[in-house]
């Protein structure tokens, strides 16, 4: 029977990788952008986001056009007090007239917690081992982050044949910990599988929580060689990506290649995911953090 290239569990399931440790944590620094300030002032949920949803602080009106399911009566009766006089005819029968052209609907924001979607690159094509004791290291670090502001987290590992669901989305800190000591490192590069799984995770997560703010952090040199399907490994990778920017999944690429042995593959994925790529030379923790925490205190064009 063919292996099945997607698995939900632990990721012991291969004995025969290395295993690695992870590198030194650290305390995370808060940034100082405007939009930080304004929606990490205090403890909890992260980000603020507009909601199609009837709950919400409502900030501001804009015209109802088909849309009739929250109106704001207050702009509404604003919109229309200017046309009262022109209005005579109806006013005859009605103190205020107010036509189709005047509704106005509400603009709610809500505070929402992000979805940090870790996609690690466990295979051989990383080559050196100490990039991903530094990327486990970095990744505690976020997740330290995560769990103070009340974000989920999720880690899928690819190598060898599959794309494994290490650690569905979470606010563990503790099962995250024990999954990403866990992660074992060699086998080929299944690239297209762990883009695969991704996108469906995130699909399946913006089902559960509509609102949530999800950002993908693949981790890779970009240099897949496993096919689920008929075509190239690196043509199939490309497609998976666009599939995920198509749903205008906010991505960050870690490139962890070195620079003398670099082919592009990484940047190239970026493109497809039409998201930033950063260099091995950025992968330090301190650096992958303020990368990480920057991509996500930029407000996304909807």
């Amino acid at each position: 029977m063919p292996q099945d290239v997607f698995a939900h569990s632990n990721s012991n399931w291969w004995e025969g990788g290395q295993k690695i440790k992870p590198g030194e944590a650290f305390l995370p620094r808060k940034l100082n952008t405007p939009l930080d300030k304004l929606a990490r002032r205090h403890a909890g949920r992260r980000s603020l986001t507009k909601t199609e949803r009837k709950h919400g602080r409502y900030i501001k009106a804009r015209p109802a056009g088909d849309k009739l399911d929250d109106i704001a009566f207050d702009a509404t009766f604003r919109a229309a007090a200017p046309f009262q006089k022109q209005r005579t005819e109806k006013r005859k029968r009605l103190a205020f007239a107010i036509e189709r052209g005047d509704l106005q609907r509400k603009i709610r924001v809500k505070r929402v917690s992000n979805l940090v979607l870790f996609l690690v690159d466990a295979s051989w094509s990383m080559a050196v081992a100490e990039r991903m004791n530094a990327t486990k290291g970095a990744i505690l670090s976020l997740l330290t982050d995560a769990y103070q502001r009340r974000d989920r987290v999720g880690l899928i590992v690819f190598q060898k044949d599959r794309a494994t669901l290490v650690l569905p989305p979470t606010n563990s800190v503790q099962l995250a910990q024990r999954a990403l000591v866990d992660i074992p490192v060699g086998g080929k590069t299944p690239l297209s599988a762990g883009l695969f799984m991704a996108h469906d995770v995130l699909t399946h997560e913006k089902h559960l929580h509509p609102d949530v703010e999800p950002l993908l952090i693949i981790l890779t040199d970009g240099a897949g060689n496993v096919s689920l399907g008929t075509l190239p490994p690196q043509e199939e990778s490309f497609r998976f990506a666009e599939l995920i920017a198509n749903e205008k999944t906010r991505s960050v690429v870690i490139n962890m290649e070195h620079a003398a042995f670099d082919q592009g593959l990484a940047q190239q994925l970026a493109d497809h995911l039409k998201s930033p790529c950063y260099a091995l030379s950025e992968l330090k923790a301190e650096s992958l953090y303020h990368t990480v925490r920057q991509e996500m205190s930029t407000p996304q064009k909807k």
